[in-house]
């Protein structure tokens, strides 16, 4: 994939290296206390390995990192107060910056002309371990996640390595796919997606029917990146041979039944909450070969 020569977005708060560590008592709670008992940490862990964070998380339901807590004003207005941040220099820096960059010169035009919604870019956050969001604390376990208090994408770089040793994933399109997802997601939630599906959850009938929600949602997200990769691609010829493939093999390794079969379980696709590998590398596929978001209603299936 073709970056190197790109602009780097502003809208990066790069915090590796501050020694945050999401202090102020915002880790995971093990057992007691309305807290996560250690195997839902694990199952948490496994689905956090693929590309995203729990829904419930991902769409503001902060009680699954705070023990039943949601965040309190003053801690979501500490969040909103501006940080500054250089520039990133190093090379896996530049990179997500530029990436980022991508996304936000795609969808300034794409999401206005093809939706008619505003577009408004998001901040992606950098961290090493463990920092703070308004969703609660963030910890590399987690894997990347969209936040829509504070409308902020979280990205510990460690994943692309994680990517590679565990989902046999890897390349710089691959790890753009993982970023392009994300922002999609914050795509979903300019558009009131978000907010809605939220609402839909809270009257389901059945956890299965709420964890549907969330496959939706995920797999929305995998078009919309998709239609970002199609655009960007079509504006700067950014693909080279074997891009896509590598980013269908991670779509496919981060399948929700991927994952349970990894982790020594059997399939159970009720407890979905991203979407089977064969769903994943259908939607990605879609939003790369239509380029449109028109294309990416999941919910009308």
């Amino acid at each position: 994939m073709r970056w190197e020569d790109f602009r780097q977005s502003d809208n990066i708060d790069d915090r590796r290296g501050d020694g945050d560590g999401g202090g102020g008592g915002m880790g995971l709670p093990i057992g007691g206390g309305g807290g996560l008992g250690i195997g839902t940490i694990i199952i948490l862990g496994l689905i956090g390995w693929a590309v995203g964070i729990d829904p419930r998380i991902l769409i503001g339901g902060a009680e699954m990192v705070t023990g039943g807590r949601a965040p309190s004003s003053s801690y979501t207005q500490q969040q909103s107060a501006p940080r500054q941040s250089s520039p990133p220099t190093d090379n896996i820096g530049r990179f997500v910056s530029s990436v980022v960059a991508m996304n936000e010169d795609v969808w300034k035009d794409v999401l206005q002309q093809q939706t008619g919604v505003r577009w408004k870019a998001p901040t992606l956050v950098m961290f090493d371990g463990a920092t703070r969001s308004a969703c609660g604390a963030a910890q590399s376990a987690m894997g990347p996640f969209y936040c829509p208090l504070d409308q902020k994408v979280y990205l510990d770089t460690s994943f692309f390595r994680d990517m590679q040793r565990r989902f046999g994933g890897g390349g710089d399109f691959a790890y753009a796919y993982v970023i392009a997802h994300e922002v999609g997601h914050h795509v979903e939630n300019l558009m009131g997606i978000l907010p809605r599906v939220q609402q839909a959850q809270q009257r389901a009938s059945s956890k299965a029917e709420a964890n549907g929600l969330s496959v939706r949602v995920e797999l929305m997200a995998d078009c919309l990146a998709g239609v970002w990769a199609a655009n960007a691609n079509q504006k700067w010829k950014i693909l080279e041979d074997g891009d896509v493939e590598k980013a269908v093999r991670t779509a496919q390794a981060i399948g929700d039944d991927r994952l349970q079969q990894a982790g020594g379980g059997r399939v159970v696709p009720d407890s979905f909450t991203h979407g089977s590998a064969a769903q994943r590398v259908e939607w990605l596929k879609r939003g790369i070969e239509g380029g449109s978001v028109e294309k990416c209603n999941a919910f009308a299936r």
